[in-house]
C-alpha cells in the first residue's frame, strides 16, 4: 500500500491539502527490496581508490618517510568505519533521524568551534581539524551531514505548513545560517571550496522544495557578491583565480600544482602507464593522495580508465536521482537530493580542477581520495539514501505522463522530469 501522500490524486495535491496535514509523515509505507546496485557501485569506487592509494605507497613512503602501507592501512580503517556508518544510517528509521537533527547540529557546531580553537599543524596551517594525537577529524564533513538533515527537516515542515514561499519563516533563518557558516568556514577556516559545496547543497534543496525562482535569484545574487568580496580581499584567492585564468603561466610558482596535475593527466595517454608506474607521485604533484588523486589515477589508467571512472560516478548519480524521484515523502526526498548534490558537486569540482576547467580547490574526490572523515560521512549519507530506496514508489509522475495521464499546467510538465517537487501545484 502506498503512503497517503502518494495515494491521492493530482487535484488533492495542492496547498490546501498540505495545510490540512501539518504533521510530517513517519510511516514510509511497505518496505521492499532496496537498491543493492547503489551499494555495489559504492564498493567498486572504494576499491578503485584503495588500489590507487596502495599503488603509490612506495612513492609516498619515499617522499614522506613513512612505511609503504601507511596510507592504505589508514584508508582501509576509514572504509571499515564508513561501511559501519552506512549500515547504521540505513538501519535507523528516518523518523528517528528527524528527531536527532538538533543534537547532530549541536555536535557539528561544537566540533567546528573546537577545530577553530585548536593549534594548527604547520604542514596544514588552517583551523579545519580536530586533532587528538594521531587521530584527526575534519569538522566541515560533519557540518555538511548535519546541515543536510536540518534542511530536509525544515523544508519538509515548511512544505507541509504551506509556508515554503514565506520570506520571514523560510528565507531569513536560511540566510542567517548561511552568513554564519560563511564567516566560519570560508573566513576563519579558509575553506572556500567546502563553503561552495554547502551553498550548492542548500540551493538545490531549496529549488527542489519549491522555493520561487525569483527569491532563489536574490539569494544567488547575494552569494555571488559575497564570493567576489571573499576573493578580492584575500591575496592567495586572487592568486588562485589568476592561475586559473592563465594556467600555463608561472608553472614553477603559483601555477605549480595546476601544471603538474595537467602533466599527470596527459602522461597517462590512452591506456595509462600501469598500476605500478607513476612519476608524479614521487614528490612532483602536491596533495597526491587527497585533492590531486584523479591526476594520479589518469596517469596510471589513461583516458580509457578515466572514462570508466566517470561512467561509474554517472551510474551512481543516476541511481540516486531515480530514488529521489520515487521517494515516499518530502523529508526523504530532500535527503536524497541533498546527498546527490553533495557528491556530484564535489566530483565535478575535483575532476574539473585536475583537468584545468575549474580553479584548484581543496576538495576531495568522493570514494577515491584518501581521507577518513570524508569517507565516513559520505557513506553515512549514502546509507540514508539506501534506506529510502527500500520505500520508493513503483511509479513517478513521469511514468504517469508516459501512460497518457497529463496535466496542462506548464510547471507540472516540467516536474514530471524529476526536477521539481511533485506535490507543489505552482512555482512563481
Amino acid at each position: 500500500m502506498l503512503p497517503k501522500a502518494l495515494a491521492v490524486n493530482d487535484t488533492e495535491l495542492n496547498s490546501t491539502y498540505i495545510r490540512k496535514n501539518p504533521e510530517p509523515t513517519t510511516n514510509l509505507g511497505r518496505h521492499h527490496r532496496p537498491d543493492y546496485w547503489l551499494m555495489v557501485l559504492c564498493v567498486i569506487l572504494l576499491l578503485i581508490g584503495l588500489i590507487v592509494i596502495y599503488s603509490i605507497g612506495p612513492a609516498m613512503s619515499e617522499v614522506y618517510h613513512v612505511s609503504n602501507n601507511y596510507y592504505v592501512v589508514k584508508q582501509i580503517i576509514a572504509i571499515v568505519l564508513g561501511m559501519a556508518a552506512f549500515f547504521v544510517a540505513a538501519r535507523i528509521p528516518l523518523s528517528r533521524w528527524r528527531s536527532l537533527v538538533t543534537p547532530i547540529l549541536v555536535i557539528a557546531t561544537i566540533a567546528t568551534l573546537v577545530a577553530i580553537v585548536m593549534p594548527v599543524n604547520p604542514s596544514y596551517p588552517a583551523h579545519r581539524w580536530v586533532r587528538l594525537g594521531s587521530f584527526s577529524f575534519e569538522s566541515v564533513e560533519l557540518l555538511k551531514f548535519a546541515l543536510l538533515l536540518w534542511l530536509a527537516k525544515m523544508l519538509s515542515d515548511r512544505i507541509r505548513n504551506g509556508t515554503i514561499k514565506n520570506v520571514n519563516i523560510t528565507l531569513k533563518p536560511l540566510l542567517v545560517a548561511l552568513v554564519i557558516i560563511g564567516v566560519v568556514v570560508a573566513g576563519v577556516q579558509s575553506d572556500l571550496g567546502s563553503m561552495g559545496v554547502i551553498v550548492i547543497i542548500i540551493g538545490v534543496m531549496l529549488f527542489i522544495a519549491g522555493m520561487p525562482l525569483k527569491k532563489l535569484a536574490i539569494i544567488v545574487s547575494i552569494i555571488v557578491l559575497g564570493l567576489v568580496l571573499s576573493i578580492a580581499v584575500i591575496p592567495y584567492r586572487r592568486e588562485r583565480l589568476i592561475t586559473y585564468l592563465h594556467p600555463t603561466a608561472n608553472c614553477q610558482g603559483a601555477n605549480y600544482q595546476a601544471c603538474q596535475a595537467l602533466i599527470g593527466v596527459g602522461s597517462g595517454g590512452m591506456i595509462g602507464l600501469g598500476i605500478g608506474s607513476s612519476v608524479q607521485a614521487y614528490g612532483y604533484l602536491p596533495e597526491t593522495v587527497n585533492d590531486s588523486i584523479f591526476s594520479i589515477y589518469a596517469e596510471k589508467f589513461g583516458f580509457i580508465g578515466a572514462i570508466v571512472l566517470l561512467a561509474l560516478f554517472v551510474a551512481l548519480f543516476a541511481r540516486i536521482k531515480n530514488i529521489a524521484e520515487r521517494a515516499p515523502d518530502d523529508f526523504s526526498r530532500l535527503i536524497v537530493v541533498g546527498v546527490l548534490s553533495w557528491l556530484s558537486v564535489q566530483t565535478i569540482i575535483n575532476i574539473g580542477a585536475m583537468i584545468g576547467v575549474l580553479p584548484l580547490k581543496g576538495i576531495t574526490l568522493p570514494f577515491i581520495s584518501y581521507g577518513g572523515t570524508s569517507i565516513v560521512f559520505v557513506l553515512a549519507g549514502l546509507g540514508l539514501v539506501f534506506q529510502v530506496s527500500g520505500y520508493t514508489a513503483h511509479s513517478t509522475l513521469n511514468d504517469q505522463n508516459n501512460r497518457g495521464i497529463t496535466n496542462d499546467n506548464s510547471t507540472h510538465r516540467r516536474r514530471v522530469r524529476g526536477a521539481y517537487h511533485p506535490y507543489l501545484s505552482d512555482r512563481t
